[in-house]
């Protein structure tokens, strides 16, 4: 199977807001902008680029529900059926009765899960791993300046440099991916 190179136009800017509003005019051209490089997050950037909202909360949430759901499992196992104690009078046959007990552990279990494993969901979704080469096409966007990487798709090469130069760009460079 073939693989299709896509011809990737690349534009250095030196200021966000720069940055931003060139991204709305590519974009109300017709032209994908497929990534963006920058030193530091940008506010409002996700929606600018057509980006969807992430689902990343529904799985800090299931991992909070699984976390919870260990947490009840390791007390009852561990407090009602393996080793029962009658400790200040409460009744050891109930874990119903001797939840109140447990309260600090559940939340704690469940804290845990969804924040570790968070990190690894993240770590999986971007392909962060040991040993990866890294992606990043121009070292200068980890300290002040951005990147926008246009897909030239069967656009006009001519127009969307211009329109680049039009929009702020300091710096703009073809290269194929």
């Amino acid at each position: 199977m073939a693989t299709k190179d896509k011809n990737i136009i690349s534009a250095l800017y030196d200021d966000d807001d720069v940055l931003l509003r060139g991204i709305k005019d590519v974009r109300d051209k017709g032209f994908d902008v497929t990534e963006v490089y920058s030193p530091f997050p940008i506010h409002g950037l996700d929606p600018v680029m057509g980006l969807e909202r992430t689902r990343i909360s529904m799985a800090a949430f299931l991992y909070g529900c699984l976390g919870l759901a260990t947490a009840i499992s390791l007390t009852y196992g561990m407090m009602v059926v393996d080793w029962s104690m009658n400790i200040g009078g409460k009744p050891s046959f109930s874990w119903g009765e001797n939840m109140p007990a447990f309260v600090p552990i559940m939340f704690e279990l469940t804290v845990f899960f969804a924040a570790h494993l968070m990190v690894w969901t993240y770590f999986v979704r971007n392909g962060l791993y040991p040993g990866r080469k890294a992606q990043n096409p121009d070292p200068r966007t980890t300290d002040d300046k951005f990147l926008m990487e246009v897909d030239l798709g069967h656009g006009d090469k001519d127009q969307l440099m211009s329109l680049l130069k039009d929009t702020g760009a300091i710096e703009i460079n073809e290269n194929s991916k």
